[in-house]
């Protein structure tokens, strides 16, 4: 026969596994669900948040630059395939071939230049004639120094050109372009209007009135160009030209080729006020 021990109500309960209490209270959950209990669960873990804090966000601002990147990209590349579409390529047969002309008058002109330029060393080295052919060479040189400068008339094939302004819209700028190519093109000797043009000449514009070296020049406006008349024609007319410049304002020109164009405007001689010749160096005395 078994006795029951006797039990002390003051003693504390014994502790129970997780897993001996009833299964439906609080205290009969398996033991990650109490621990769920106790403790909350970190749902996240801190190299997460800052991963999440570090990453890029986009914005309406970032959004508005990608668009205007693209707008100027596309800009840009339209306007270099327009710039190399509007070269000789873009050019009709008629303008490649003018354009083709003036290239070869050019060269043609050019060579002429070196044949008579070795003519004259040729002359300057002949031994007996020297003498005579440096005197030779130094008059015509003295008398194309005088065209250049204006101080002697000059005559020869060319063109004249006649401007026509009802607007009164022809600038000193377009003038200068004018001066500028007929120059490039080969032309020799220049006169706009009634005055001689040489290297110190100077175009302006006062109250809408074109002045040359200080002096009126009236409308329309005439120049008469000493060179090889065919070229100087091709150079003014090439697409892009003067020609066209001056017909976007309202103005046209009138050229024409003439066999002998006659310049009698002349230049007066000026003495430099800042420019001095060079001395030439003295030579060492020899002992």
């Amino acid at each position: 026969m078994t006795v029951a021990e006797p039990t002390d109500p003051a003693a504390p309960p014994e502790p129970t596994a997780p897993g001996d209490g009833p299964p439906g209270g609080p205290e009969g959950q398996d033991g990650q669900d109490g621990h769920r209990q106790g403790t909350p669960r970190r749902t996240d873990s801190g190299w997460r948040r800052l991963a999440r804090a570090g990453a890029p966000r986009g914005t309406k601002a970032q959004l508005l630059g990608a668009v205007l990147a693209l707008s100027l990209g596309f800009a840009l590349a339209t306007q270099v395939r327009q710039t190399q579409g509007a070269g000789l390529e873009a050019m009709r047969q008629d303008d490649l071939v003018r354009v083709l002309d003036d290239v070869s008058q050019r060269s043609t002109r050019l060579d002429q230049q070196a044949r008579e330029l070795q003519a004259q060393r040729d002359a300057l080295a002949g031994g007996a004639t020297s003498s005579q052919a440096a005197i030779d060479q130094a008059t015509a040189q003295l008398e194309a120094l005088r065209i250049l400068a204006g101080t002697a008339p000059a005559q020869g094939p060319g063109v004249k050109i006649t401007i026509t302004d009802p607007d009164q819209k022809v600038s000193a700028a377009q003038l200068v372009d004018l001066l500028q190519e007929l120059r490039d093109a080969g032309a020799e000797v220049v006169q706009l209007g009634a005055n001689r043009v040489v290297a110190s000449s100077w175009i302006g514009s006062t109250g809408g009135q074109l002045q040359v070296d200080g002096q009126p020049l009236p409308r329309p406006v005439t120049v008469l160009a000493i060179g090889d008349k065919a070229t100087l024609a091709s150079a003014l007319n090439i697409p892009g030209g003067i020609v066209e410049t001056l017909r976007r304002v309202n103005a046209t020109a009138v050229i024409e080729q003439v066999d002998t164009v006659r310049i009698d405007a002349l230049q007066s001689s000026r003495t430099p006020r800042y420019a001095q010749p060079v001395p030439a160096p003295s030579s060492a005395a020899t002992p």
